[in-house]
């Protein structure tokens, strides 16, 4: 007779016949989560030590059996199967068998629903090529969408929740302010300070503000605009509705009649579009204001110097088209905050992942579009 361990519940477990033989095991008292660890040792020791050519197990004295010591005797038995050991149970007491009965012996031995996948290489390649021309087709579905309810919009202008329109053009411009300005701000200094230690060289520290106006008025004003809205307001868009989906309230939308396009996407759209051009505008400000700051404090350039060079390098021309560039990446920001939110499935995890997935998608995008502008613009001058 063996008892478990000082401290837990009391087990008996008694062992007849001889090694190697038909052996004959009783187990009594309780078979619990408490005193599981102690029988489940002794178990092990039994097979290993004994090697019986078959075990019967006699559970007549057992005064108490849950779920974990039920499922301990049955996989007890799946594992000296293993070792062509044939266990057999028997004398079970009616709890005894009720509690057995609840335990699902298919369900244990059934393999995982989700299965890990080791793919090689080319395999790897092809099932990411698939994912991403899927990925693209339900963006391009999605963006089609949008355009066509944006279209619907401008004819029956009534339908848009212009009270939503403003108070995202609130929360997306005008929050982003401060930040905005900041950054800029440090943006036109550093690349004034920088780029005046190879102009230099030449005698060409003029040049700066040639330099700064045309990155910032070109490309990086709307660029920044771009890349800081996408990481404020994209990732917003997304979360926001992620969160509806999980809730159900998207559903609950369609239950009454509401398009959620039209509902929740086309004021986010239009509300980033409307304040872009103006962010964009307030960006190049702060951004030449560095330069302007740099040139005229460290480079020794006079202030009208300095504007004068400015308004020679740029035209009218750069102001627009970097003004169309940014209502461009206005729609991108939104629209993919926006599809990203509609796609969520599941919990707030996967509310995680799509306002993550937002902002990557929506960063790359905008400088993939930047890249495509540039490339057109020098085409087009």
């Amino acid at each position: 007779m063996r008892r478990a361990q000082p401290g837990a519940q009391t087990y008996q477990v008694s062992v007849e016949g001889r090694k190697g033989r038909d052996i004959r095991l009783a187990l009594s008292g309780r078979l619990a989560l408490d005193s599981i660890s102690g029988v489940q040792k002794e178990l092990q020791e039994l097979l290993t030590q004994m090697t019986p050519a078959k075990l019967t197990v006699d559970l007549s004295a057992v005064e108490y059996l849950d779920s974990s010591g039920a499922l301990l005797l049955f996989t007890f038995q799946a594992e000296a199967r293993q070792r062509t050991v044939p266990v057999e149970f028997v004398n079970i007491t009616p709890e005894a068998k009720r509690v057995m009965d609840l335990i699902d012996l298919a369900a244990i031995d059934a393999p995982p629903l989700h299965q890990e996948q080791y793919l090689n290489v080319l395999e790897q390649l092809g099932k990411g090529f698939l994912g991403l021309i899927a990925e693209a087709y339900e963006l391009l579905s999605f963006f089609g969408e949008l355009l066509i309810t944006l279209a619907g919009c401008v004819i029956r202008p009534f339908l848009v929740r212009w009270g939503e329109v403003l108070l995202y053009m609130y929360k997306t411009g005008v929050e982003a302010l401060p930040i905005l300005g900041l950054m800029s701000l440090l943006m036109g200094l550093v690349v004034a300070f920088m780029s005046s230690f190879q102009l230099a060289q030449f005698g060409a520290v003029i040049y700066v503000a040639d330099l700064v106006g045309v990155g910032f008025v070109r490309e990086l004003g709307s660029l920044l605009t771009g890349i800081l809205i996408s990481g404020r307001s994209g990732s917003a868009f997304a979360a926001e509705i992620g969160t509806m989906q999980v809730n159900e309230e998207v559903d609950a939308l369609k239950v009454m009649g509401f398009e959620p396009m039209r509902f929740l996407a086309v004021p986010k759209v239009l509300a980033t579009m409307a304040v872009m051009p103006a962010l964009t505008v307030y960006a190049m400000f702060f951004g030449l204001l560095g330069g302007l700051i740099v040139g005229s404090s460290i480079l020794g350039i006079g202030t009208y110097a300095y504007v004068n060079e400015t308004r020679k390098a740029l035209s009218t021309f750069d102001l627009y088209y970097s003004l169309m560039k940014s209502v461009v990446y206005a729609v991108i920001i939104a629209g993919i905050g926006c599809h990203r939110g509609f796609q969520v499935r599941g919990g707030a995890q996967e509310v995680g992942t799509a306002t993550t997935s937002a902002v990557v998608t929506s960063l790359f995008l905008v400088i993939v579009a930047s890249a495509i502008f540039s490339i057109v613009q020098n085409y087009l001058k």
